[in-house]
């Protein structure tokens, strides 16, 4: 035998474990769908291969993303959501990104724990995703996650935000529909101006309308977007200003036009806008895979001995972080122009 495990005869490579799991997975098999969406979360070799294979199938469903500060009442929208899209016959999935582990790198939260009324309902798959210290409030797998459910033929996409408030806008690049979720007489108003997330939705949602105030709120949010113009996002045109919706999730209240207006926002959504959201979804996909190998690269072999003694200088402030980045990314291409040297 001439030596490692990958080399053993009869193993199947990364890539046929890929088509047969990819092959469970649109057959319909929960289980696979779960294992590989664990691969892709922990971006392992069988993911990728996998990803390569779904992502020409991906395109169709509809992707939410559903956003807002803490205690608004996300998740009790989002199930209030499946129960609605499960009653038009829709296969529903969500991502619900949690904090993570600072022990075990899991998510905290466990969103699926909230939403057990839909554990035996094979039209709904609920996958809670650690941020893994991600500053845009979604997890880097999250949008692969999504091709992923959108390629096993579910109609609509949930994508729920960690939710600290105020770096919840990356959220935008990945859905079609961005739902920003408020909660009245709490100064969240002001919060989601000073986060930004009010120049990223498409629908605002003023939840828990049962209390005081909500409608109130509600009347002040949409002054406000009167009055202040609502720029485009980078690489899309200038929208128009979202509607502004109450509900009141834990009964379902307000529900039902909610999800009336997230598919007038489909149906409505030009061409041009269609095509500006998909382009800056795929700009982030490609960049989130670029600074992930750059990463992978910088810890790899060859760079480990330079980067552990480039982050000794830094700490002991001998260096800039600027300096000793550069000097990676040149040692890098030097690797990288060898490696392809020795191939030729």
């Amino acid at each position: 035998m001439t030596g490692t495990r990958a080399q053993t005869a009869g193993e199947a490579t990364p890539a046929e474990r890929a088509a047969t799991l990819c092959d469970a997975v649109l057959a319909g098999d929960r289980r696979s769908l779960a294992r590989l969406l664990t691969a892709v979360e922990n971006r392992t070799p069988l993911a990728e291969a996998a990803l390569r294979r779904l992502y020409p199938m991906a395109g169709k469903a509809q992707l939410i993303g559903i956003t807002g500060p803490p205690g608004a009442g996300k998740s009790t929208l989002v199930a209030a959501l499946i129960a609605e899209l499960r009653r038009a016959g829709r296969p529903v999935a969500v991502v619900a990104v949690d904090p993570s582990s600072p022990i075990t790198g899991g998510a905290v939260l466990g969103d699926r724990v909230r939403m057990q009324a839909y554990a035996d309902d094979d039209g709904v798959f609920i996958r809670s995703m650690a941020s893994r210290g991600h500053a845009g409030g979604l997890s880097s797998a999250t949008t692969a996650a999504a091709a992923v459910f959108d390629a096993a033929g579910f109609d609509a996409v949930l994508i729920e935000t960690v939710g600290t408030g105020q770096s919840e806008v990356e959220v935008a690049a990945t859905a079609d529909t961005t739902v920003v979720v408020e909660a009245p007489e709490m100064g969240d108003e002001i919060q989601a101006i000073k986060a930004g997330l009010l120049e990223v939705a498409d629908i605002i949602v003023v939840n828990k309308g049962d209390r005081p105030g909500a409608h109130r709120t509600a009347g002040q949010l949409h002054a406000m977007l009167a009055d202040a113009p609502h720029e485009a996002r980078p690489g899309r045109p200038v929208p128009k200003h979202p509607e502004v919706l109450v509900t009141t999730a834990a009964t379902g209240e307000g529900v039902v036009e909610l999800l009336a207006a997230l598919d007038r926002h489909r149906t409505t959504s030009g061409r041009g806008d269609v095509q500006a959201t998909r382009m800056a979804r795929a700009e982030a996909q490609i960049w989130a895979v670029l600074s992930d190998r750059l990463r992978d690269r910088a810890r790899s072999m060859e760079a480990a001995p330079m980067a552990a003694a480039l982050l000794g200088a830094v700490a002991a402030h001998e260096l800039d972080p600027y300096a000793a980045a550069d000097r990676l990314l040149e040692l890098m291409a030097g690797t990288g122009a060898s490696s392809a040297g020795s191939r030729d």
